[in-house]
């Protein structure tokens, strides 16, 4: 598939050139073999050149990828009521978004909570990148100004007593992974090298801690002799940094992913890792570097255990269809006036892509958890997939 890829833009080809020269000194850096984490971070987040921080707009109509706030409004109004359920019970209540992507989010979150006579006190959001953060300034600078003026950027995490809601939307799956493969009981961490002309894959044995992260999900698992996927060493960590940052409230992630044992199921040999460009999805992460969305499953296993760790409750954890209409998409659609036939048609094929098994609907989960909070956040009462964590 990525010999079909549509060529780049000058201006983007130039990009890429340039963040390929850094790659190509880190690989003669390593040895030969740049372990695939410290490529994929580079891809992502180089400063200046990294997929997320050139100043290109990667998503939406004219990006790599339509993520769910791109698709409409109904998303972040569903959302926003989950929030608010949260929110009633911490007050003064914050909420915090990590990674804000093209800012569409935070507008119509803020804007349905303010509907809902729910707002918080403040509007934070985590992100690192200038170039992410000057699409979200755009987005913000068009809502009224009592809205604008309780969004506040961070450029690190908060200290905790943090009180409210802390929720990323498809950030963990942006978290560079460490590629292996198992062949019969052998270990070798896959990487990236240059063979003057191109970046190639490269293999060398793995360390003392992928090789025992390996050998346990082996363990766990009935491989065949041949198996290669994705581990996330950030992931656990991350999580639990955030969680130690609340006091009280609920912390909610959406991403696409599933528990470890369908996650390292025999017959997924081949990994999650995934790659976006100009809405083509292929499986070749070292075509363009800096220009092309990486992405890697994640492992909800591993988030259920890193905040278990840190005292909080799983509360839920369940599809992304079942959430929203937890949350009560099919009310905001029937609202609709059907005589309005653009707009209701517009939403009707939000509803579609949000909710149905082939798109958004299934590959995607949320799962909910909490610290001091006792009702249950709204969207996680309709199905129960905890035992599947």
């Amino acid at each position: 598939m990525s010999s079909a890829l549509p060529q780049p833009a000058a201006e983007a080809r130039a990009v890429s050139d340039a963040l390929l020269e850094i790659l190509r000194r880190r690989i003669e850096e390593a040895g030969g073999c740049l372990p695939f984490d410290a490529f994929m971070h580079a891809a992502l987040y180089e400063p200046g050149l990294g997929y997320y921080s050139s100043g290109l707009m990667p998503f939406g109509e004219a990006g790599d990828f339509v993520t769910a706030p791109e698709s409409g409004s109904l998303f972040g109004r569903c959302l926003a009521r989950c929030i608010s359920s949260v929110l009633a019970q911490c007050q003064p209540a914050d909420v915090l978004e990590l990674g804000a992507g093209s800012g569409a989010l935070v507008v119509d979150i803020l804007l349905e909570l303010e509907q809902l006579d729910q707002l918080p006190r403040y509007y934070y959001i985590l992100e690192r990148s200038a170039a992410m953060r000057g699409f979200q300034e755009q987005a913000v600078s068009r809502l009224p100004a009592q809205l604008r003026e309780r969004v506040i950027w961070l450029d690190e995490l908060p200290r905790p007593g943090l009180r409210g809601v802390v929720f990323g939307n498809e950030l963990a799956d942006a978290l560079p992974v460490r590629r292996f493969r198992w062949q019969s009981g052998t270990i070798d961490e896959l990487g990236v090298g240059y063979d003057g002309e191109q970046l190639l894959e490269c293999a060398q044995p793995a360390d003392a801690e992928l090789y025992d992260q390996v050998l346990r999900l082996a363990r766990e698992q009935d491989w065949p002799a041949w198996y290669e996927s994705e581990y996330c060493p950030t992931l656990q960590p991350l999580v639990s940094s955030l969680a130690d940052c609340i006091e009280q409230g609920l912390l909610l992630l959406i991403d696409y992913g599933y528990g470890r044992a369908e996650y390292y199921h025999p017959q997924r040999s081949m990994g999650t890792l995934m790659c976006h460009y100009r809405h083509q999805a292929h499986a070749d992460p070292l075509r363009y570097p800096g220009l092309q969305d990486i992405t890697a499953f994640v492992d909800f296993t591993a988030v259920a255990e890193a905040v278990d760790a840190q005292g909080m409750q799983l509360r839920g954890f369940t599809s992304q269809a079942q959430f929203l209409l937890g949350c009560g998409i099919d009310q905001l659609l029937a609202e609709l006036d059907p005589a309005d036939t653009r707009r209701f048609l517009e939403r009707s094929n939000e509803v579609k892509r949000l909710l149905l098994p082939g798109d958004m609907g299934d590959r995607f989960k949320a799962i909910g958890l909490t610290r001091e909070v006792l009702e249950p956040p709204r969207g996680f009462a309709l199905k129960d997939l905890r035992s599947r964590l």
